[in-house]
């Protein structure tokens, strides 16, 4: 262990380390690798969005702490390990949460505060785009938040000299580059899959449909330029150094990579991003992303088209709630625990209540629960309450109860995969879970492969998730070969051969699941008369 630790230090001392740095919904997460695209470093800073005047946010000043705490706790841990500290860095990568409206003016001021995916208030815009351009355009995407404000006749827009994302913004304000990787400008506007560039018609389409308000922009002129995976977006300045840094040890002139969102990263994190393949990522928020062979046969408002960082088309199901609902359940227990005097570590406290869930009936007993802290577009629901329900008649255990909300935490999911699967005959030759429903072994997992009556497969490193691809994404444009794609850089030099441990669909899972999604459509007037005595 010695050697090795004297090898990374000599490594990191020549500042041939990688840095990624992801913004999920709860955690900004930094992690350097090594040479051979293995974590040897990390830190993170956990932060949460907040409800402001009806709108899901994250300050400027909640960006720029959690970005810099998070890489002060990569350097500790640097400095623990290896007793050095990062001056240089072959090269670094920023991600966050796709989708989103970020808009500044022409002094680069923030005009609104940052509107996130989480936001269910584009209905509006979100169907006439749609209508307009025969192309789903989901509630979250940049265009469409845009596109509101204009409906809503906010006196902002006219004022508007360029929007991004989260990750957009963050590189910019680091760089000076206003630029996206494509993946993650697949979430802002539609991209031409055979250009790998917005669609330049749908652009047209827009300016046409807002010229009659008189605007001194045109939509091309406000969006970002789109690079591909591999492609140099620029280097850190003097003051971007600064800002990530405030110690001043790191140095400017660090090359960094087109910024992704977290969809493209977790197909990164878990290779993912040829044809027939796929993942599911799972946290606050889930999705699964299908790398297509052809596109789909129409528009379906479950699934927005999306790309991969290198421009190919995917298939996306992405539903806002995930395991918030399920991890306020676990706390509760928590809470439970202390009071008796008991001190439980929150890893054993999840295994075992995921490991619970296992000993359930396949139905959960006919418990009904839903997860939703926010709307849901897949099923409709622009505002959510949280919810479970019993019958009297109903098996009420704690397996079953456990079971039920990991079953409703891939509740939506199953509802969009079931569209791509069994309507479009979608052919997938393999799928892998990351994120923190599959930490615990063998559980999320064959929830997962119930629910989509596929194989699953997860990898050791599934942990890891976004901040690694990322970074991984920074090592392709750093060490890649003339003409070596991404799926062969991955293949051959971070996963060579590493295809996760799977887990078959049990045809019992598959049956429990269907059982439950059927009482879980059923309910969604229950929950409509929640959401509306709530208010």
């Amino acid at each position: 262990m010695a050697f090795d630790a004297q090898n990374t230090k000599q490594m990191i001392e020549e500042g041939k380390a990688v840095l990624g740095i992801e913004f999920g919904s709860t955690r900004i997460k930094a992690i350097l690798i090594n040479e051979k695209n293995e974590p040897v470093a990390s830190g993170s800073h956990d932060w949460e969005n907040r409800y402001d005047h009806g709108i899901w946010t994250y300050t400027l000043e909640d960006i720029w702490a959690g970005l810099q705490d998070s890489y002060r706790s990569m350097t500790q841990d640097v400095s623990e390990k290896y007793g050095t500290k990062i001056t240089n860095l072959a090269a670094i990568g920023f991600s966050g949460m796709m989708h989103g409206y970020m808009a500044f003016d022409k002094e680069g001021e923030l005009l609104v505060p940052f509107r996130t995916w989480r936001n269910t208030i584009t209905a509006d815009a979100s169907e006439k785009l749609t209508e307009l351009f025969r192309y789903h355009i989901p509630q979250r995407w940049s265009i469409a938040h845009l596109y509101q404000a204009v409906l809503n006749g906010e006196e902002h827009v006219k004022d508007v000299a360029f929007f991004t994302t989260l990750a957009g913004y963050v590189h910019w304000k680091l760089t000076g580059k206003k630029v996206l990787g494509v993946g993650e400008a697949s979430g802002m506007f539609p991209i031409d899959v055979k250009e790998k560039q917005f669609h330049k018609g749908m652009i047209d389409t827009f300016d046409a449909l807002v010229a009659e308000k008189g605007y001194p922009w045109k939509l091309s002129g406000i969006l970002p330029d789109v690079l591909l995976a591999g492609e140099d977006a620029g280097a850190l300045t003097e003051e971007g150094a600064k800002l990530l840094d405030p110690s001043g040890n790191l140095k400017a002139g660090v090359p960094l990579c087109p910024p992704e969102g977290d969809a493209g990263t977790g197909m990164v994190a878990t290779n993912s991003v040829a044809p027939r393949t796929g993942n599911v990522s799972a946290g606050t928020s889930v999705f699964a992303m299908v790398v297509l062979e052809k596109e789909l046969s129409k528009v379906y408002p479950e699934i927005d088209l999306v790309t991969t960082p290198s421009g190919d088309p995917v298939g996306m199901v992405h539903c806002n709630n995930c395991t918030s609902d399920l991890n306020a359940w676990v706390s509760v227990f928590k809470e439970f625990a202390e009071t008796f005097g008991m001190e439980i570590g929150m890893d054993d406290l999840y295994g075992t209540l995921y490991r619970k869930a296992l000993e359930g009936n396949k139905d959960c007993g006919g418990l009904l629960a839903y997860n939703y802290f926010s709307g849901e577009h897949i099923t409709n629901f622009e505002e959510g309450r949280p919810l479970f329900v019993r019958t009297p008649q109903s098996s009420f255990n704690l397996a079953n109860f456990m079971r039920v909300h990991l079953y409703t935490s891939l509740g939506a999911l199953k509802v969009g995969m079931d569209i791509m699967l069994k309507e479009e005959h979608v052919e997938l030759d393999r799928i892998l879970g990351h994120g923190g429903l599959f930490k615990t072994k063998g559980v999320g997992q064959s929830i997962l492969a119930g629910a989509i009556d596929t194989p699953v497969s997860v990898m050791e490193t599934a942990g890891e998730g976004g901040a690694w691809g990322i970074a991984l994404l920074a090592s392709y444009m750093a060490h890649r070969e003339e003409d070596e794609n991404l799926a062969d850089f991955l293949a051959e030099k971070v996963f060579a051969g590493e295809t996760g441990i799977e887990m078959q669909a049990d045809p019992e899972d598959v049956a429990g699941f269907n059982t439950f999604i059927e009482r879980y459509k059923e309910g969604f007037p229950i929950e409509r008369a929640a959401v509306d005595h709530l208010k």
